[in-house]
């Protein structure tokens, strides 16, 4: 019997070596979350502009991802499926939104956050685009490559932890950055839209969570997304107390109310996972053909 791999051209299989793969595959991405956020910082105050900036960086990484994958992977690019992504995205959304703003009232009745106010209409344009340059350009790095990547070679525990250390290291390089905060991400976000993945085997619902936390958090609020600088939200929202419990400057994904709410749905969407027998051996635990082929005997 003739392994699949071995009908490759030694350049195809050297390309999809994993941390190949992810190399070629990230980094290009990485950029386009970098232009993405300087265009948007070179526009500022023009939303169209800003705009259309942020749906070209989309579409180019959009490109870039479905093109690496139909060519160097050779694989079908089912984790951007519509149907029936859109309706995870539409509840990831939902939830997204949801487990910020329960946070939020939590801290309320607990006293240690109120509303002062409101602001005009307006400035939740911002945020918008914002938040959809975030939630799609972010998944497709760290979870349609870095995550799926690392899957498929160590295994879906050692990518969930992966990934999620990753992904609150690099939310370091944000102006009023803390460790704390980006450990707190590591464990709440980096759990949830990992399991979001794991369960799904699609983008979606992971983006629709990025996408609406951020945005609500931000446009709805006005608190600081991931200790980056604070803008006004739709709410005047005023939160004092300890940091442990308000997030201090680094805004309320470093409090530890979210972080319970954030954590616990992702420990829920990775148990449905694993009962659905979406978990993914390691390469050193993976039976090979020939052990197929012995056991048969």
């Amino acid at each position: 019997m003739t392994d699949r791999a071995e009908e490759m051209p030694l350049w195809l299989r050297i390309l999809q070596f994993p941390p190949i793969k992810l190399f070629l595959l990230g980094t290009p991405l990485f950029y386009c979350i970098g232009f993405s956020n300087a265009f948007q910082e070179l526009t500022k105050g023009n939303h169209v502009a800003s705009a259309f900036a942020v749906a070209g960086m989309v579409a180019l990484a959009m490109w870039i991802y479905v093109g690496f994958g139909r060519f160097i992977e050779r694989r079908e690019i089912s984790d951007l499926a519509f149907n029936p992504g859109l309706k995870e995205l539409g509840i990831g959304m939902l939830v997204g939104s949801g487990l910020y703003t329960l946070g939020v009232l939590v801290l309320i009745v607990l006293g240690y956050g109120r509303i002062e106010g409101m602001n005009p209409v307006a400035v939740m344009i911002p945020a918008l685009y914002q938040a959809c340059s975030a939630g799609f350009l972010e998944e497709l790095l760290f979870r349609g490559a870095l995550y799926r990547i690392v899957e498929e070679w160590l295994g879906s525990w050692i990518s969930v932890i992966v990934s999620s250390v990753v992904f609150g290291a690099v939310h370091l390089a944000n102006p009023d950055a803390t460790l704390t905060g980006a450990i707190f991400i590591s464990i709440e976000a980096g759990l949830l839209l990992a399991a979001a993945y794991m369960l799904t085997r699609r983008l979606w619902l992971g983006i629709g969570f990025h996408i609406a936390w951020n945005y609500t958090q931000s446009a709805v609020f006005g608190g600081v997304v991931s200790g980056s600088i604070a803008q006004p939200g739709l709410f005047k929202t005023v939160f004092n107390g300890p940091d442990l419990v308000t997030g201090g400057g680094f805004g309320l994904e470093a409090s530890l109310i979210p972080c319970i709410f954030a954590t616990s749905t992702g420990a829920f969407l990775a148990y449905k996972a694993v009962k659905r027998g979406h978990v993914v051996l390691p390469f050193w635990s993976k039976p090979t053909e020939l052990g197929v082929l012995a056991d048969r005997v």
